[in-house]
């Protein structure tokens, strides 16, 4: 078997986003498109001789191809073994735990996540560290200069290996294990959550859905809700992982997971729906006909995590990301344990829950996770509920309204504006940000703001700074409007609205979202001018 080393010409657009980097299936298709950006990795975290690296993906289309070259780029580069997951699935949880369990120097997760696949749709890879997180700043930044700068790449020449047989074969002299790619998260979940208590809930005739959306958990809600916690077969749905996630969206919110929700507002709908998104790191929660945000959900977790096993001894702490309601700022007071407020992306997460600083981070965007892993985990979440469903014997609804009574509400939403023309969107971002040296002391109706400002942060462990991390208004009550442009998209601008406002009343913390934050939503556009520049007079998505 023979190393080659490759001319190429480098690329400019290889920078890599909050979850690595995503393009189109056709862009990656494009000759050394790929092989460029796997070159730019390894030359920037360094091989050590003999480095074992895990790799995975999602499923969407394009992985298994992808994963062949990059194991013969992988033994070319001083690889000594690989644990790729049979069939070359791993989900981004999955990932995290196969890197800490076994070691690894990192890996390679091929997903764009919770975007659409096929051959028309996305795909993605990123870089995870050796604490099973995903690469810093720092990180993706020299990978980025070292993307701009390559010409060559190295590759060995050698057959494809054979993604679905399980066990031990060799390109060259690297070792290649394909492992099971559910085991090692099971055990996990096992070794966190009081499964029999689990299992006592559902065999008392608790009703769960699970809708995989055809995307990644579908393997891994199979072997631990159906066949270890003894849940029907059926109550996985969508289960089946296939290339294009079945021409579906694999975000799980109100909008794309449309079966689970109607499902859910159904006379006969089961006790929990949840769902999860293409690579198995997001989570939505759904009572019957009832929703729980994301925020609130961290925050009811955090609340009640005593009662999991592997939590029993209390949190550290708390991460929420910027845009996240201040919920779970509330639970973290009355504990006695800090709660921080860092940029969007869960690598932000990484160095607290290294120090110690955190157990439970957080994010509105269905994200959930704790220092189990160093990635958001979205059966986890669900499993998380469970044990407190288990424990407590209550309504998922009934679980958020004592939760609300103790702590408030923060009435809380985002509206995403989906593929708006780049300039559209930072026009509107622009008209914000002119707007932010003014608008403190002005009153809005019974609102006043307090500041406005570009969220800021510096990492209290390594003392690096993120700026323009989103604009925030924030009036004397603490409600809050916050404009951002999102980084997980691949065509043109997905601008994120958040409104939050805090309510005691328990008279009102009942009512509908929108209704609640109609003044705070009417005086989002006043001061951006977002339906007028946009065109759109609602948003693409509502959550």
């Amino acid at each position: 078997m023979n190393v080659r080393t490759v001319a190429t010409e480098p690329f400019t657009d290889q920078k890599p986003g909050t979850s690595g980097l995503r393009k189109k299936v056709a862009v990656f298709q494009a000759p050394t498109y790929l092989e460029n950006f796997v070159q730019a990795v390894f030359d920037t975290v360094g091989v050590p001789a003999g480095a074992t690296l895990a790799l995975g993906g999602d499923g969407r289309y394009l992985n298994r191809e992808a994963i062949q070259v990059i194991l013969r780029m992988a033994a070319a580069n001083g690889f000594g073994r690989v644990l790729v997951g049979q069939g070359g699935i791993l989900s981004t949880p999955a990932a995290s735990c196969v890197i800490r369990k076994y070691g690894t120097h990192g890996g390679l997760i091929l997903s764009a996540s919770h975007n659409p696949g096929g051959p028309e749709g996305d795909f993605g890879i990123k870089y995870n560290t050796a604490n099973g997180g995903p690469a810093p700043e720092k990180v993706t930044d020299a990978i980025f200069a070292r993307s701009k700068a390559l010409t060559s790449y190295r590759i060995l020449d050698a057959a494809d290996i054979d993604l679905d047989r399980p066990g031990v074969q060799r390109i060259g002299e690297m070792v290649v294990e394909v492992i099971d790619p559910v085991a090692d998260y099971a055990e996990l979940m096992e070794s966190l959550f009081d499964f029999a208590a689990i299992r006592e809930l559902i065999a008392g005739g608790f009703g769960v859905c699970f809708d995989a959306m055809h995307a990644v958990t579908g393997p891994y809600a199979k072997e631990i809700i159906e066949r270890r916690l003894g849940a029907p077969a059926g109550t996985v749905i969508n289960g089946v992982p296939l290339p294009d996630f079945g021409a579906g969206h694999p975000d799980p919110n109100l909008t794309y997971a449309h079966e689970l929700v109607e499902k859910m507002y159904d006379l006969d709908a089961p006790d929990l729906g949840a769902a999860s998104d293409g690579d198995g790191d997001r989570n939505m929660i759904l009572g019957r006909g009832f929703f729980v945000t994301p925020s609130d959900s961290l925050a009811v977790i955090a609340a009640n995590a005593r009662l999991a096993p592997g939590y029993a001894k209390g949190i550290a702490g708390i991460a929420r990301s910027m845009p996240t309601s201040a919920a779970a700022d509330r639970v973290a007071r009355k504990l006695g344990v800090p709660c921080f407020e860092t940029p969007t992306g869960w690598k932000f997460f990484g160095n607290l829950m290294d120090a110690g600083k955190v157990t439970l981070c957080g994010e509105e965007s269905f994200g959930t996770g704790s220092d189990h892993l160093r990635e958001k985990d979205g059966l986890w979440a669900v499993l998380f509920w469970l044990n407190i469903l288990a424990k407590r014997r209550q309504s998922v609804e009934q679980v958020v309204q004592d939760h609300w009574a103790v702590f408030g509400r923060n009435v809380y939403s985002r509206h995403d504006y989906e593929n708006l023309p780049t300039d559209v969107a930072n026009a509107i971002i622009g008209q914000v940000r002119a707007a932010c040296a003014t608008l403190p002391g002005q009153a809005f109706g019974n609102y006043t703001v307090k500041f406005c400002d570009d969220f800021a942060y510096t990492d209290p462990i390594d003392g690096s700074v993120s700026t323009g991390q989103g604009l925030r208004i924030v009036f004397t009550d603490g409600s809050r409007i916050v404009f951002r442009l999102s980084g997980t998209g691949t065509e043109g601008a997905t601008l994120r609205l958040y409104l939050e406002a805090f309510d005691v009343d328990p008279a009102r913390q009942r009512g509908d979202a929108q209704l609640l934050l109609e003044d705070l939503i009417l005086i989002a556009d006043q001061i951006s001018g977002l339906k007028a520049k946009s065109g759109r007079e609602r948003p693409t998505v509502i959550t």
